[in-house]
């Protein structure tokens, strides 16, 4: 075991002591050996000319602040430890260090020399396509391994040999359990959304692959939050890491619009609905698969152009809808929280939650998908009276004051607020939905009787019938 002996367990604590301890900021130690200090340029980095040849053509002339502050200690070989919000260019901020110690040497087959570890297939992707055009005027082989795609390529890259290799933790597992990856060569570790790896529950398979990864190699966490949850895999496998918080995720609301629209539980789907067939493009969350299958059924047979995104979907389907809603190709995008981190999306204004997330972290990283790369945002949020309490306590924890209205679909107060407008098609029948109604924009045709109501109103009428012939 390369690990580090851990540290005692503290004393059991309430329920609520447990809960404040995940979601509280991790606090390490000072760097025994100080930090470097940050960049003034990447040209103060001495990185090799064919690299700031492609920086240069890819419009990347200055660094970030967390690039500017994690380059100079990682490419020097220090064990790092980086926060900064989502969209601050965290990928090139390890990236960068990653390609440049790792150009010129080459990797035997099945055993590469630098590891990228990543929660989603999303964020793999997205580091891959980030990474590519450098490593290839490095003449760095990269190769991916993610679930949902065929094994047999993939080993079949790892068999031929690759320098970096881009992994999510189950899928890497597999690979090693079978022998097709080696990690006795792995001299560069990245961690990236480190925490997210630990809340999806992959912490075990994690410490295994760190495991057999030789303990004398450089790691490098980069997380948009660094808080307790991360705190197992900083103590035992990072040897005194330099700590450069930029800020934290909280500090990305500044550049976004938060709104609460309370509303109607009967109308909710019509409020979403006319949000979604807004002009521009927006992301909708939702909690469950099934709900989002179901509402972008909704949504289509309304004449919106919608995609659904999570988990439940093969690789090609997910890699195909996040194309299709980068493009314009759709301009509604509904997903479960697998796309609350990892993905990219340029000019992406609004988001909104029509399930509200379980707890502050999700809430932020859900948000973090607007408002990136200083450009600015919108996050609205449905809430139904029942939820109204739980949803003040996560934005106190998340230190935002929303703007909070009262709204139903068909006002005009919702428009002004996102754009809203009615759908396309005002019915639909694909897969033998129901069109969802709101309690704002309900035409002359009276709403479906029950059993009960029916009767009811019959026997009024007859009663009523009666009383006129009696009269008579």
């Amino acid at each position: 075991m390369n690990a580090k002996p851990s540290h005692p367990e503290p004393p059991r604590a309430g329920k609520a002591q447990r809960a404040t301890a995940q979601q509280g900021e991790l606090r390490t130690p000072p760097s025994v050996v100080p930090g470097l200090p940050p960049a003034a340029s990447f040209g103060a980095l001495g990185l090799p000319a064919e690299l700031m040849e492609a920086m240069t053509g890819l419009g990347v002339t200055e660094p970030f602040p967390i690039q500017a502050a994690t380059l100079p200690n990682a490419l020097a070989g220090r064990d790092v430890l980086g926060r900064a919000r989502t969209g601050s260019g965290k990928t090139l901020a390890f990236g960068l260090a990653l390609l440049v110690r790792t150009a010129g040497q080459r990797a035997e087959s099945k055993r590469p020399l630098a590891l990228v570890l990543v929660p989603t297939r999303e964020l793999a992707q997205q580091v891959s396509d980030a990474l590519a055009p450098y490593a290839q005027r490095l003449n760095v082989r990269l190769t991916t391994v993610v679930g949902g795609l065929s094994i047999n390529r993939q080993q079949a890259s790892l068999r031929s040999g690759a320098e970096v290799l881009i992994a999510t933790p189950g899928r890497l597992t597999d690979l090693v359990s079978r022998r097709d990856c080696l990690l006795n060569h792995v001299r560069i570790t990245v961690l990236d959304e480190a925490d997210q790896m630990c809340d999806l529950g992959f912490l075990p398979q994690v410490s295994e692959i760190l495991d057999q990864i030789p303990a004398d190699g450089q790691r490098l966490l980069f997380s948009a939050t660094l808080d307790r949850n991360v705190d197992q895999l900083v103590r035992g496998y990072l040897n005194d890491p330099v700590l450069a918080s930029v800020d934290r995720l909280a500090g990305s609301v500044t550049t976004m619009e938060h709104h609460v629209l309370n509303i109607h539980p009967a109308d909710k789907y019509a409020t979403a609905t006319e949000i979604a067939a807004r002009d521009g493009r927006v992301l909708m969350f939702l909690d469950t698969k099934a709900g989002v299958d179901q509402f972008t059924r909704h949504l289509r047979a309304s004449g919106v152009r919608a995609g659904a995104l999570h988990s439940g979907k093969s690789q090609p389907q997910r890699t195909h809808t996040l194309g299709q809603f980068k493009d314009g190709e759709i301009t509604v995008l509904v997903a479960t929280n697998v796309a609350a981190r990892g993905i990219h999306i340029d000019a992406l204004d609004l988001v909104v939650n029509v399930d509200p997330p379980a707890d502050a972290k999700d809430y932020l990283h859900r948000g973090g998908r607007t408002a990136r790369a200083g450009e600015s945002g919108k996050v609205v949020t449905l809430v139904a009276p029942n939820q109204r309490r739980e949803v003040n306590r996560m934005m106190t924890e998340a230190g935002i004051r929303p703007t909070v209205t009262q709204v139903r679909s068909g006002e005009e107060k919702l428009t002004a607020l996102t754009g809203a407008k009615r759908p396309p098609t005002g019915t639909g029948t694909g897969g033998g939905n129901i069109p969802f109604r709101g309690l704002g924009n309900r035409t002359g045709r009276p709403a479906k009787e029950s059993r009960k109501a029916a009767e009811a109103r019959k026997a009024a009428e007859a009663r009523a019938a009666a009383r006129v012939r009696k009269g008579r």
